[in-house]
This record gives C-alpha cells, structure tokens and sequence, in this order.
C-alpha cells in the first residue's frame, strides 16, 4: 500500500512514524522546504494540554495527550526534547482585565489562550522565580494536565525513527500532480525536485495531505477542477526565544546526591494581556536548554511564503516583543532566536481531519487531509499522526476526529 505524505511537518511526520511501525509499508515524505521545521512544527511554543479544548476535539485532546506522555517515557524524552510537566497559568496584571472570546477560536480572536481552559476551576498560585511582574496569578492547571516540549527536537526524533524504518523523504521537492486508475482511484503522485527540476513519479494510493499553512495550495495542484475549497488559511506568529539567569536554578554539581531528574524544575506557561501591544503574550519555560520562548503577537497579513525559509520577521513586531520580554522577565536577558512562522487556521477554528471521499466521490478515495491545527499542532500532533495513520490502514477513528470533517 504505497502512501504519499505531502507535508514533513509535526503532523506529516508523526502520520508517518504510527504509519511505519506496521510491516511492509511503502511510505514517501514530500517535503517543499529546503530546510526542515523551519515554521510551525520548528518554531511553535510546544505547550501541550489535555483538556484545554472544546467538545469536538476533546477525545483527540486527551488521546495525543497520552500519546506525547507515552512516547516521552518509552524514549527519554526528558532529555532527548524536554518533555516535561508544565503548571498553566493565567497573569492578571490588573484585576480589572477580563478576557472576551470563545476558548474554540481564541487564536483569530486574538486573545489569550487562558480562555480554552475555561473549564478549568482556577486557583491562586505564586509565580515561576523567572517571572519578575508581581500581578496576581491563576493557576488553571498542573502537570498532571499539562506539559512542555522543544518541538523542533521532537520532530527530529520522529524523522528519523521514520528513516530508519525504511521511510523516504524527498525534499525539497513540490508535488505536480496525480494519475488514476481505469477505475477513477489514485494510482501515482509526480513530483519535482525544487533544486535539480528532476520529476519522479512515485506509486502512490493513499495520499495524506499535511502541508500546514500550505495544505490548500496544495490540493489546488493536485485536484484543479476540483469544486471543493479547502479552508485553510494562514496566520502568522513572531516568537522570541529567550534565556534569562533565573531559569533555570544554578546546576547541581555532578556530585551532589541530589542532582536527579526528579530534583530538575517544573516548566511553566504564562498567558496573559500586553495593553501597549493590544495582544495577548504567552511565556513557557522549556527544558532541557533552560529557556523560554515568548510569543503571541499573530497576524493574518503577514504574507504566506511559498516556500517555509523565505520567512523573514517583521521588525517591528519583534521589538514588540522585546519590549515585552523586559517588563516580564527584567532587563537580563538574552534574545537566542528571533522567529516567524505561519500557523495553519480551519475556518471554524478546529482542525480537519478526514478523508475526502464525502465530499469528492471516488476521486477523493485513499485522499486525507490534516491540517488546520492553529495554536495546537504540536499539542495534537501524536493523537492526529495516530488518527490518520490508522485511517490509512482501513480502521475506524470516528471516535475521536468524527466531527472534524468538511
């Protein structure tokens, strides 16, 4: 069963990583960028949550959830991507602000994230020691609920336990278009190397497409007299990764007894209200490299590139940032990466994650499309690659993306 995975993101490479741990699969990544996870999957906070969604999307919460906890304990991912606990909190700087905005949508409505735990029993709790604002702060949830990880080394982890399954990656290289059967179902994708212009024609059944940002423009190539839109647009997000001398504490000596990974601190996320920036920054401290990544500051004029690394941040939102950064965090502090990337956003603020063949006939059969994350691809991102690699396979996932369709 030859699949064609049009996207080696977080999602293309986690479908990729479930769908490979069958035997005998023939798995293609198709990959336009000639640098990988240089958006979203790369550049994203890697905050990760349980319950912090809205009805449809609960169960593929809680699974993908169970899944990153799973993964991070059968491969040391403590170390290897900095899995870690994360407490989730929401600063009041003044008590007088109040967010507006429904926890499905936050991220277009451009408020703070704390609204998606909306059904969350907030409680007083004392700030992170990196966080020098004394406003008061809300707990909304622990670790036992939430959790923190360096998205960028996941994916690494996860492309090349593909590789070593025997998964091909081709990139950079940009799909063309696909021929059928006698029968009308798919047959063969060809794609172009964006470097040498050489085309390859590549046996293909299942095409799963999970390009992002990018997933429209890409069934626009591929089905051109299609009728069906795809609803997938872009919404861009400059971040800051910073590190600051109060996180994390001073390293145990290597002597010292207590130098366990039981004795390493927790991570936190902080969301909260910028007046000056009319945004809604949020804070994450990360390990294993002790920083902490700053951002929340979106726009959906920031042009799609068409490539990923021909991103190129906007000034101005980047001093934003910084100025952000030093009534947070204080004045010590160094800017280690100064970041954009292009998160892809479903019309109705949750992802799509289906086959089309409801909407396409017989044309659209063996076609799956997964995009649309928004602010959760990196959350969601186990639980999608499992949904979809177990669609491909024939199995029924309606438990969990059943309302995530067209």
């Amino acid at each position: 069963m030859p699949t064609v995975i049009l996207g080696a993101g977080i999602i293309g490479v986690s479908t990729a990583y479930y769908l490979s741990q069958s035997a005998n699969q023939d798995i293609h990544l198709i990959e336009a960028s000639p640098e990988l996870f240089t958006s979203a999957s790369g550049f994203a906070a890697g905050f990760l949550a349980a319950d912090w969604f809205a009805p449809p999307l609960a169960r593929l919460g809680q699974l993908s959830f169970d899944l990153h906890r799973q993964l991070a304990e059968e491969n040391n991912g403590q170390k290897r991507w900095g899995y870690s606990a994360s407490t989730g909190t929401s600063l009041a700087e003044s008590r007088s602000e109040k967010e507006n905005g429904s926890g499905t949508d936050w991220l277009t409505e451009g408020v703070s994230r704390a609204t998606a735990a909306e059904n969350t029993a907030p409680r007083s709790g004392n700030a992170p020691g990196w966080l020098q604002s004394k406003g008061p702060l809300d707990v909304l949830s622990s670790g036992d609920t939430t959790a923190q990880i360096d998205p960028r080394s996941l994916c690494d982890f996860l492309l090349h336990a593909c590789l070593f399954r025997g998964v091909q990656l081709h990139q950079p290289a940009y799909p063309l278009s696909i021929s059928s059967s006698p029968t009308g179902t798919l047959s063969s994708i060809t794609v172009s190397n964006t470097s040498t212009l050489k085309e390859t024609t590549i046996p293909c059944t299942e095409l799963v497409i999970a390009a992002g940002a990018w997933s429209s423009r890409v069934f626009t190539t591929l089905f051109p007299a299609s009728k069906l839109k795809v609803p997938i647009t872009s919404l861009a997000g400059h971040s800051l990764v910073l590190r600051s001398k109060h996180w994390p504490p001073p390293p145990l000596d290597n002597t010292d007894p207590a130098n366990t990974e039981a004795s390493l601190p927790g991570c936190h996320a902080v969301f909260t209200t910028e007046a000056e920036g009319r945004y809604s920054p949020e804070l994450f401290s990360r390990m294993p490299n002790g920083e902490v990544y700053l951002a929340g500051l979106n726009s959906s004029s920031y042009s799609l590139p068409k490539v990923a690394n021909e991103g190129r941040v906007d000034p101005a939102s980047i001093n934003t940032l910084k100025r952000t950064a030093t009534r947070l965090l204080g004045p010590d502090i160094d800017v280690i990466r100064e970041s954009v990337c292009w998160r892809p956003v479903a019309g109705r603020g949750m992802p799509v994650i289906t086959e089309l063949t409801e909407k396409m006939g017989e044309e659209g059969k063996g076609v799956f499309l997964a995009a649309g994350h928004g602010a959760w691809g990196i959350s969601l991102s186990l639980g999608t690659g499992y949904c979809v690699a177990s669609m491909v396979e024939g199995r029924d996932m309606g438990e969990f993306v059943g309302r995530l369709g067209l």
